[in-house]
């Protein structure tokens, strides 16, 4: 009798421990690790000594191609409130991320024009989709959502501005220093301990909406890094 629920009280436990895994790996963190910009095999290849200052050029382009422009995520995101949830942070996102888009409009420049690339059409059609599902994700209804889209676009947008600085190193000018919350801060943010488990499960839904955005898009890169190899 004892043996037997000594085995029932460690199968609880074991239970427990996977559930908390699985919980873990659902979150915008755990997501962030297996799915985030950091990750990719680009982010390696664009950060290591000898990088081709075409593929840094070819990266500020495609950035700013999805992401240079004015969108309303930050906007979005911080109109759409969440109980439970401090937005304050979202308007300061939002703020430090237009400097963001100024700084990849004065690379976009200092880098050149856009390398020749096999396929630049089909490039630009992607590059069109993925501005699409960024607006569908910002004005998600789904509570939470278009929160954690803008998380999640913070964290990765830390590994995308190591390859920026690279870039502008290259170019010869000036590094801007950033202001977005630091990762830090945005793993703080990310575990709103006083949401409820269906905000958490929007939050998780929209960071890894935009974590699958960004790897199409460093798989993208990568590819016409490799199409420019071959010629």
């Amino acid at each position: 009798m004892a043996r037997d629920k000594r085995d029932s009280t460690e199968h609880m436990a074991s239970a427990s421990t996977q559930t908390t895994k699985a919980e873990n790996a659902g979150s915008i963190a755990g997501l962030a690790v297996a799915d985030g910009v950091a990750g990719h095999s680009l982010f390696h290849r664009l950060t290591a000594p000898g990088v081709a200052g075409r593929d840094l050029a070819d990266t500020v382009h495609a950035l700013c191609s999805v992401h240079g422009r004015l969108n309303a995520l930050f906007d979005e995101a911080a109109q759409r409130s969440v109980d439970a949830l401090d937005q304050r942070w979202m308007t300061a996102a939002g703020d430090a991320f237009q400097i963001e888009r100024a700084y990849l409009a004065h690379l976009t420049a200092a880098v050149g024009p856009l390398p020749s690339t096999p396929g630049q059409a089909e490039s630009d059609a992607a590059f069109a989709a993925q501005r699409h599902t960024f607006d569908m994700l910002a004005r998600s209804d789904r509570a939470g959502c278009s929160t954690g889209a803008a998380l999640a676009l913070v964290i990765d947008w830390h590994a995308f501005r190591t390859i920026l600085d690279a870039a502008a190193h290259r170019a010869g000018t000036t590094v801007t220093p950033t202001q977005l919350p630091t990762l830090a801060e945005a793993a703080a943010i990310a575990a709103a301990p006083g949401a409820s488990p269906g905000v958490h499960r929007a939050m998780a839904f929209g960071a890894q909406q935009t974590f699958a955005q960004h790897r199409g898009l460093c798989d993208l890169i990568e590819s016409r890094a490799i199409a420019r190899d071959r010629l």
